[in-house]
């Protein structure tokens, strides 16, 4: 006789119910309301003013401190509510930097955002003399090793590169405290998983870990079960976030032929400065943009298969205003800061122009 399966989807749905509490913020987490009340450096203060902020953001007022007093944390919220500051900020606080050894990394999941990650640390730590360094695929090896014989107390990196280093002993470990990992749930996606249990295979029993991510799917949960210690758990939720000046709207293009002439109509009605299009594929990025070329739209391209110095290259141009218009893949989906247009924290027209 067949048996049922009545007993094992009831057991699913606990489950799942079970792995949906786990999203829940830790009991007793409380919201800090400004940068002075959170005991940090004077000098580093100067920093972050001089920087540009001036309170800190709902997932900052939560993370921060749990995060300098040392214990694990798992914090989650949307892009553009400060995550990238955030960890620069603890970072700065946290580091001897008397001591020319690395005692932080962080492992981001694209090129582009573990070299701004490195900005914002120098900038936030201009006036603690702090050292930082991008350690990221399709750049110069022998600098890398020269920065890291040099000296510094901060990488940020991807990690193939940063685990190539660490096995070419170049990149020392011993030293290292805090492992942060940055837009957890895209780095998973894109099958780093492996490379990171590499990296952490050679980092001191003692380590602090603060994981950061937009989503938190049940995989990334199931990881940290594996190298967090009692983390403290931080969820800012979409009715707690001040993203101003942002706008959501969905045009529903019900054939795929008719999706330029939308974009185009759209373009005809909007007063756009600049825009950011997402592609899901680096072919239809390099369609899209011949076809808008031709059109005698102001464009630029970027996706994957570029050399990193076309891509930095790129990036510069938008971001001084050169080019209205940026084609491009997720490669620049995460957490990327354009001053004066940014998606991510600034208002600026985005369009997904997926198949």
């Amino acid at each position: 006789m067949a048996t049922t399966s009545v007993v094992p989807a009831n057991r699913r749905r606990a489950a799942n119910a079970a792995e949906e509490l786990e999203f829940e913020t830790t009991e007793g987490v409380k919201a800090i309301a400004s940068f002075e009340e959170m005991g940090i450096k004077d000098d580093l203060l100067r920093g972050i003013y001089q920087y540009g902020f001036e309170k800190p953001s709902a997932i900052q007022q939560r993370a921060v401190t749990p995060i300098i007093q040392g214990r694990d944390v798992i914090a989650q919220a949307q892009s553009g509510t400060g995550k990238t500051s955030m960890i620069a900020l603890t970072v700065c606080q946290f580091v001897d930097t008397s001591k020319r050894e690395v005692q932080a990394l962080i492992l981001s999941p694209t090129r582009e955002l573990a070299s701004q990650t490195e900005k914002v640390i120098l900038a936030i730590g201009d006036f603690i003399n702090i050292q930082a360094h991008a350690c990221i695929g399709g750049k110069s090896v022998g600098e890398d090793i020269r920065k890291l014989e040099y000296g510094v107390h901060v990488v940020s990196g991807t990690p193939g590169r940063v685990c190539d280093m660490i096995k070419r002993r170049t990149l020392r470990t011993r030293d290292i405290k805090m492992l942060v990992l940055d837009e957890s749930d895209e780095m998973l996606s894109r099958g780093f998983k492996d490379q990171i249990y590499d990296v952490y295979r050679y980092l001191p029993p003692d380590l602090q870990v603060v994981l950061i991510s937009a989503t938190l799917p049940h995989e990334i949960l199931e990881m940290t079960n594996k190298f967090m210690t009692d983390p403290i758990r931080i969820l800012v939720k979409r009715d707690e976030l001040t993203l101003e000046g942002i706008k959501q709207f969905f045009v529903a293009v019900e054939r795929e032929e008719w999706k330029f002439d939308t974009l185009c109509d759209l373009y005809d009605t909007l007063t756009i400065t600049q825009a950011v299009i997402f592609c899901n594929t680096k072919r239809k990025v390099d369609w899209l943009t011949e076809k808008m070329r031709n059109n005698n739209f102001t464009v630029s391209a970027m996706h994957g298969d570029m050399p990193q110095r076309e891509r930095d290259a790129i990036m510069a141009e938008f971001r001084s205003g050169t080019t209205r218009v940026l084609i491009t893949t997720d490669v620049w989906a995460r957490g990327l800061d354009v001053q004066q247009a940014s998606c991510f924290s600034c208002p600026l027209p985005l369009f997904y122009f997926l198949s």
